[in-house]
């Protein structure tokens, strides 16, 4: 509502009224020029007249509104039961079902349909409907492609203060859904204000979250139950261990005790393959990889010891950061560890001691992603300092393959669901790295820049087109790969298996090289107290000579300055005889 205020006064107020004309120009007053003025002026040399001679533009910015969408359903039910059916009842639906397919109508419709069914069912068994046409140009067209990836959707923290993206997980059926956990890894740098909810996102709804999971400590892992999709169970940074039915609502259902569960973050949790579909299991940086069932989270059911030493010393234990388990190979699984080693572990071993099979060393700091390669179990990436590394389990010594020394620390790794040769890695400087070792070992096959931060994690659909990446900031990035990066090749399979063997038996003679190197030193080490003392004085002998080689240098030198002031010398008597012999000729002129 507009508020109008009136002012008023009266017409003889105002004063005399003024009477415009038109008139021509008077002159009043005429200054003469005085030229004594101009010696207070100074003449300004250079002068400098700027001149621009672009169009002068104006700039407007328009925003649209942001228009929320949010996702409803209906569920449709089996209904249509007459007043007097109960259809909790199963006796009375049974006795209407009958009565229905005695009815005259009812049978001469399916019979009707069923001649119509046949035709069709005919003319399938005439026709091959999943006959492949044009197979070869398709392969050859995909093959000439660039390799290439695009941003589809991202999603962003909701919160103000923005944590990591530790976590992704993709839905089971579909991949519709992704569930993302959200905490901050640096250690006590995490506010008061700062949020412990994590999400579950709808991948075509980037404004909203479907749903919140609400713990008492912020998520670093969470994973989806393969077998229910319901399901979750997430890592806590305090260690505990909790899982969510999104049929029950945004709080845990059930949390692991603390007395009994990890004493740091829960860095990894794995659902294992079994017919009840609720066991799991789990590692963290305590040294301590524990077995888990759902139905019992009071306390763990197994615990292993990371003692590499195998005496089950919780002081000499490696940390755990990254976990691989194979369905096909359901007694073992594998643990990296912060000191950069990888435990090879049989789960059904007799004793402790003999859960603990063998390490494989070569990285120079926390292995980050560890996973097998889905075609070749026994070959398996390791992600970790500034390389990735290709192993093979029959050679623990060192890798059969590796990525060049980036300048960036890498954050994650996965192989290609579809592809044996392809494998994804991401950086600290917020590239993503594509590497296909048929194409090129050296170098990746396609670099791109996700964000301005650090990529922390990464997750790659089951049918490997699209994938997710997690940023420090809380910014999950959903990216399209091309066709050519997620389609099998043409005998990629014979030529991955060749590399691979190839690689394994090339390794395997430097192998049994060095083997035969440190037996030769170790042979020459265990000789008698006579070499020993040889050694001593060959020692002696070694610095003898170094005061020698010292003495002769200064020697050397000494006698080059000598040699440098009688140069010197002579040359100042040559001059001196010249200017005497000069002296002499003028004298007798």
């Amino acid at each position: 509502m507009e508020i109008v205020y009136v002012y008023t006064k009266k017409r003889s107020e105002f004063g005399r009224q003024c009477n415009f004309s038109d008139r021509p120009a008077e002159l009043h007053v005429d200054i003469l020029p005085d030229p004594s003025q101009m010696d207070n002026y100074i003449e300004r040399n250079p002068c400098d007249n700027p001149t621009q001679c672009a169009q002068e533009m104006s700039e407007h910015e328009v925003n649209t509104e942001r228009f929320q969408t949010e996702t409803r359903g209906i569920n449709h039910v089996e209904g249509g039961w007459p007043k007097d059916v109960n259809p909790q009842e199963m006796e009375q639906t049974i006795r209407y079902r009958k009565k229905v397919e005695k009815d005259e109508n009812y049978v001469n419709t399916v019979l009707q349909l069923g001649s119509l069914m046949e035709h069709c069912i005919k003319q399938n068994t005439a026709i091959d409907i999943y006959q492949q046409y044009f197979e070869e140009e398709e392969v050859s067209e995909g093959a000439e492609e660039q390799p290439s990836a695009k941003t589809i959707n991202v999603f962003r923290d909701p919160n103000e203060i923005k944590r990591t993206a530790t976590g992704l997980s993709w839905h089971p059926d579909g991949a519709k859904k992704l569930a993302v956990a959200y905490s901050s890894l640096e250690f006590q740098r995490a506010t008061k204000d700062m949020s412990f909810d994590s999400y579950i996102w709808d991948i075509e709804n980037p404004d909203k979250p479907e749903m919140t999971l609400k713990p008492v400590s912020p998520l670093v892992c969470l994973e989806y139950n393969p077998k229910d999709s319901h399901i979750l169970i997430g890592g806590c940074y305090n260690g505990q261990i909790a899982y969510w039915d999104t049929r029950k609502g945004s709080q845990p259902v059930e949390m692991s005790t603390i007395e009994h569960s990890h004493r740091d973050p829960v860095y990894k949790v794995i659902w294992l393959q079994s017919k009840t579909g609720t066991d799991y299991f789990s590692a963290s940086t305590d040294g301590h990889v524990l077995w888990w069932d759902i139905r019992k989270m009071s306390e763990p059911t197994e615990k292993l010891i990371l003692d590499p030493s195998k005496k089950g010393n919780l002081d000499n234990a490696l940390g755990a950061i990254s976990l691989e388990f194979e369905t096909t190979m359901p007694t073992k699984f594998m643990v990296g560890t912060e000191q950069g080693q990888v435990v090879s572990c049989n789960r059904k071993a007799k004793t402790p001691a003999e859960k603990i099979v063998c390490t494989y060393s070569g990285h120079h700091g926390p292995i980050y992603a560890l996973q097998r390669n889905p075609f070749f179990p026994k070959n398996f990436l390791t992600v970790a300092d500034w390389t990735a590394r290709i192993w093979s389990e029959e050679i623990k010594e060192s890798s059969i393959m590796w990525t060049k020394y980036h300048m960036a620390y890498l954050t994650d790794g996965c192989w290609s669901p579809v592809r044996p040769a392809v494998f994804f890695t991401t950086r600290m400087d917020g590239t993503l790295d594509v590497w296909d070792l048929l194409f090129k070992q050296n170098d990746p096959t396609l670099s791109l820049k996700v964000c301005d931060e650090s990529l922390y994690s990464l997750r790659l659909q089951d049918n490997g087109r699209f994938l997710v990446c997690g940023s420090q900031l809380g910014t999950t990035t959903l990216l399209e790969i091309s066709p050519g990066l997620c389609t099998l090749q043409r005998n990629e399979k014979a030529l991955a298996t060749a590399m691979f063997e190839r690689e394994t038996k090339r390794e395997k003679i430097l192998e049994a090289r060095h083997r035969e190197m440190r037996l030769k030193e170790r042979s020459r080490s265990e000789q008698g107290k006579e070499e020993e003392t040889k050694d001593v004085d060959t020692e002696e002998s070694s610095e003898d000579l170094v005061a020698r080689a010292e003495k002769e240098f200064f020697e050397v030198v000494e006698f080059e300055l000598k040699k440098r002031e009688r140069e010197e010398e002579k040359s100042q008597s040559k001059a001196d005889k010249e200017k005497e012999i000069s002296e002499e000729k003028e004298a007798e002129d």
